[in-house]
């Protein structure tokens, strides 16, 4: 088993890959914790709560985190996202909240209690919870096992200006900090997740499934796919943090390279850009993998199957 912390900002792709993760016994889910990213940081610690519940692992803590970015100035994403995060999903109060204490330090704790590499992260938000822990404990990143991160775009160009991504530019900083600490990171950028789109036939599938999660899942596919629909004029909107989670079940989906990867902190124009090199001196010594291709079939499989349990 995989022991994970899963830091993520819910929305609706976080949302989705929370009940792929809960539906994985392949993964011991240490923690979930949550920061502001697509919408504030008391919803996205709610939707959380909410996706939690639907899926029956109350057994698994929240922490909430970060209310702001580093330094810059706050960006969401409701427009992409409804204005509650989680698009047209029926809401309730959740009979669980979050646990006290903030995430990043949750992240230090539960870390530096298990061996050197035995904890995992999946970020799927901006990297704020994960830096500010850097940040608290400088030894923390001998300590980490991998961390998996939506984050970024090379040959797509970004979703949020004409070179960023969203969870990068909500935090360019944040990510630099991760980015440049040495820690292993295998990154799922746009160049990937714009591979695996929930085109009609898969959305069909999933909402033909009768469970709770299921059910959930199909409602917000297809609030994204009116999206993109409208806004981009795509048939079926990219799925970008369930990727994060199919890479950690079935790695052998994606195609990976070695590179280096630096974050814009200070242009204006490119705030958030990743800048991504593939022509390295030395590749065995890289500590970044890119994710450059995937099995968009196999990605929906895996979730459909796990979406039916």
């Amino acid at each position: 088993m995989t022991k994970l912390i899963f830091d993520c900002d819910p929305g609706v792709d976080d949302a989705i890959a929370l009940f792929l993760a809960f539906a994985s016994p392949e993964l011991e889910l240490l923690a979930i914790t949550t920061t502001a990213g697509n919408v504030s940081a008391s919803l996205t610690a709610r939707n959380a709560a909410i996706i939690r519940q639907i899926a029956g692992r109350e057994d698994v803590p929240i922490h909430a985190g970060a209310d702001r970015p580093l330094f810059r100035a706050p960006v969401e994403a409701g427009a992409f996202h409804g204005q509650s995060g989680l698009g047209p999903l029926e809401l309730f109060t959740p009979a669980k909240g979050v646990e006290a204490g903030h995430a990043a330090q949750a992240i230090v704790d539960i870390v530096m209690a298990h061996a050197p590499g035995e904890v995992t992260l999946a970020v799927t938000g901006p990297c704020t919870n994960l830096a500010l822990a850097m940040q608290l404990e400088p030894t923390l990143t001998a300590r980490l096992g991998p961390v998996i991160v939506m984050g970024g775009a090379r040959r797509e160009g970004g979703n949020i200006t004409a070179s960023a991504e969203f969870n990068i530019f909500a935090d360019p900083h944040a990510a630099q900090v991760v980015f440049a600490s040495g820690a292993r990171c295998v990154v799922m950028g746009l160049d990937v997740t714009h591979q695996v789109r929930a085109d009609p036939a898969r959305t069909a599938a999933i909402a033909a499934i009768d469970t709770p999660a299921a059910r959930a899942s199909a409602v917000l596919l297809e609030f994204s796919n009116a999206l993109e629909r409208d806004i981009v004029g795509g048939t079926g909107a990219p799925i970008h943090d369930p990727c994060v989670i199919a890479y950690l079940l079935a790695p052998q989906l994606f195609t990976l390279r070695r590179c280096d990867l630096q974050v814009e902190t200070s242009s204006p124009l490119t705030l958030g850009h990743t800048a991504v090199e593939f022509r390295l001196s030395d590749p065995a010594a890289a500590r970044i993998e890119w994710a450059t291709g995937a099995d968009a079939y196999g990605v929906f499989t895996l979730l459909t199957e796990r979406l039916a349990r």
